[in-house]
């Protein structure tokens, strides 16, 4: 095969690709926005009925990173057998934010109604245990696995180029940075202003932008960029790479993904101790790991067409290790002897900035090595796929990968190692 890629100039040769490509970063960026606002909201009204204990959390977050994962392991399979109408990755995308939005009003009647329902079961034991996770299956799934399909869905329309790969990364870096957005607006705006139902109706609102620009963008673009708007050749594969690496490169991420929300639950609950078990602190953690994971991202798309993405990725997992150690420090030996003490100010915006501050101090090196895990991983699994492989496939993969990994490490930590 002919390896010889195009110049480097012909991005700038090709302004289709150049404007439609931020055009979907910014549908992406919308996405995550209303998905956190989702998550915000149905924390609260979900420990409002299952409890704000470690092993109601472990329980939320294991449910909410379920429903992605199967989403996406799902949805390459089930597009194949849908109508052509709705192959075009743009229509799918629409509909399955629209119907985001559609299931985003459901829960507001339902998560109460749900939750008088687990009043009447058992609380304690390996029952009770039980009973949270279905409560909270039932609840979140739904609109979380349409969730996990965004991503793959969108990634159908653009092949495993290494140019490619890195549109790949930004776009699921875009969608994290709208997370963070909609982490900040729902902690500290909707629900402080107004209620859970505002909330809702704002993320609502968010789905229904997002799902009309992309039914927009389906009626101007074609199924797949055209071939003058590749700016690289597919990574080559050898039979050997297809079989072996792949499943090592799905193992990395998915440890990175157990490491990553098992130390979110143990940071979460350390933090709450300093800055209080409220939901602005929920926000303002969630907000930190958030903004490290797309910072990574992003920095890690733009280099991964210069690196053997394999070897990068191992580097990434070997620095994220060195961060956990340093908000170990960080949360046992610095932070409780700060000079500063945010309780002397009767202002809660001071308050706010101090807070961040130290969780940006303690949590925000280890999440940068995990974000910037996503595109080496992405460029490894491409580079180790068949020629041909459906892009969906190969993005739901890595993506189910570490939710799976994220599953895990949440319920171990809360159910096994905090206990």
């Amino acid at each position: 095969m002919n390896e010889t890629a195009e110049p480097a100039a012909g991005a700038s040769s090709h302004p289709r690709a150049e404007v439609l490509l931020p055009l979907v970063a910014l549908l992406f960026a919308g996405s995550g926005a209303s998905a956190l606002i989702y998550e915000i909201v149905w924390y609260q009204l979900l420990q409002l009925a299952i409890g704000s204990t470690a092993v109601s959390l472990g329980v939320l977050l294991a449910t909410f990173m379920g429903g992605l994962c199967i989403g996406s392991l799902a949805l390459p399979r089930i597009v194949k057998g849908t109508a052509s109408f709705w192959l075009h990755p743009f229509r799918s995308y629409a509909a399955i934010e629209l119907f985001i939005g559609v299931l985003g009003l459901i829960e507001l009647p339902l998560i109460p109604f749900i939750g008088q329902a687990y009043l009447t079961g058992p609380q304690a034991g390996f029952a009770g245990m039980l009973l949270r996770g279905l409560t909270a299956a039932i609840c979140l799934l739904p609109p979380t696995i349409l969730m996990g399909a965004s991503l793959p869905a969108m990634a159908r329309w653009i092949e495993a180029s290494p140019r490619g790969v890195s549109w790949w990364g930004l776009f699921y870096g875009a969608n994290i940075f709208g997370a963070v957005c909609g982490c900040l607006i729902a902690g500290f705006y909707l629900l402080r202003l107004f209620d859970v139902n505002i909330a809702t109706f704002a993320a609502v609102a968010i789905n229904l932008s997002v799902a009309g620009g992309s039914f927009l963008l389906a009626a101007r673009t074609p199924p797949r960029l055209a071939p003058e708007d590749r700016a690289a050749p597919e990574f080559a594969a050898s039979e050997t790479s297809q079989i072996g690496w792949r499943w090592t490169i799905y193992a990395a991420i998915a440890l990175s993904g157990a490491s990553a929300l098992a130390a979110e639950v143990v940071w979460t609950r350390l933090m709450g101790l300093m800055l209080g078990a409220t939901v602005y602190a929920f926000s303002i953690i969630l907000a930190v790991f958030l903004v490290g994971l797309a910072i990574g991202t992003a920095a890690a798309s733009g280099m991964v067409r210069g690196l053997n993405p394999r070897l990068a990725l191992g580097w990434s997992q070997m620095f994220a290790a060195a961060g956990i150690a340093w908000a170990a420090y960080a949360i046992a030996d610095a932070l409780p002897y700060w000079p500063i003490n945010p309780q002397l100010s009767k202002d809660p915006i001071f308050t706010f900035q101090i807070d961040m501050a130290r969780t940006i101090w303690a949590i925000l090196p280890a999440t940068l090595f995990w974000g910037a895990s996503f595109p080496f991983a992405f460029g490894a699994a491409a580079a180790a796929a068949s020629r041909g492989r459906d892009s969906a496939t190969t993005v739901g993969g890595v993506y189910a990968a570490n939710t799976a990994g994220a599953i895990f490490g949440a319920l171990m930590t809360s159910l096994v190692l905090i206990p």
